[in-house]
């Protein structure tokens, strides 16, 4: 059984004592987007740091249809936020692409997490800040991230708690009911993740807790994507590695 409120205070504490290990006087910095995730990962950070080290950064591209979420996410923490439009600069990337070069759609869509990425690694070295990855166990279960882009940071309090463990965690922490029940859109093609991913995200934390699934096509589905995208999970193999591993053996 789930305990939200004894796995929120772990997290305070285990990010409280991040900080202390990795920059006592350091900032979080949270990417905004207004949905769950960002939303209880900041709120985290502020229960544990304060809202004065809590800096959000909020990374519309062009106009975003739920951005008022996000400035009620800000503003109901009262933390100090900076809006930074990267519609400019993924143009200006595409644009300097050779016309010889056909960009795969893939590559499009993931071009915008990846700079969001780099806009808060600018706003962390300017502000004294460590970059907060607000990614979850069960989106990382099946891939559903950027590589580089939103896949990484410097601390993750989210990253081993399931969809249906987070919202729980953001009903304690007293979020607007709005921000932890939002169906989730991915961002990136603008469709709910339950209609990209063939499955909702009750059954695939199911799966992931119990082993448990009732439909067996469902079950080969998540399986496919756990194994396809575990590279994303693993760090950057490097030339050596299997040798200084058997040495150590």
């Amino acid at each position: 059984m789930f305990d939200a409120k004894k796995t929120k205070d772990e997290c305070v504490l285990w990010i409280q004592k991040f900080f202390e290990e990795n920059g006592p006087d350091c900032n979080a910095v949270v990417g905004i987007s207004g949905g769950k995730d960002s939303s209880i990962a900041a709120a985290l950070c502020v229960e544990a740091l304060g809202a004065e080290r809590v800096i959000g950064v909020l990374m519309p591209q062009g106009e975003q249809h739920d951005i008022d979420m996000a400035y009620m996410l800000v503003n109901h923490l009262h933390i100090r936020h900076y809006v930074v439009n990267i519609k400019d600069a993924v143009d200006s990337v595409l644009g300097s692409i050779p016309q010889e070069l056909a960009v795969t759609e893939q590559a499009r869509t993931n071009l915008p997490p990846r700079l969001r990425m780099s806009t808060l690694y600018v706003v962390s070295q300017s502000c004294n800040g460590r970059v907060c990855n607000t990614c979850n166990l069960s989106e990382d279960w099946v891939g559903y991230s950027t590589r580089y882009g939103d896949s990484v940071g410097d601390f993750s309090p989210l990253s081993h708690l399931t969809v249906t463990e987070v919202k729980e965690i953001g009903r304690l922490l007293q979020l607007p009911a709005v921000l932890v029940d939002k169906v989730p859109i991915d961002g990136l093609c603008g469709k709910t993740d339950e209609d990209n991913l063939g499955f909702t995200y009750d059954e695939l934390d199911r799966y992931i807790r119990t082993g448990e699934i009732a439909d067996k096509e469902k079950k080969a589905r998540i399986d496919a994507m756990h194994r396809k995208n575990l590279f994303k999970l693993r760090l950057m193999p490097a030339f050596g590695d299997s040798e200084k591993q058997e040495s150590l053996e």
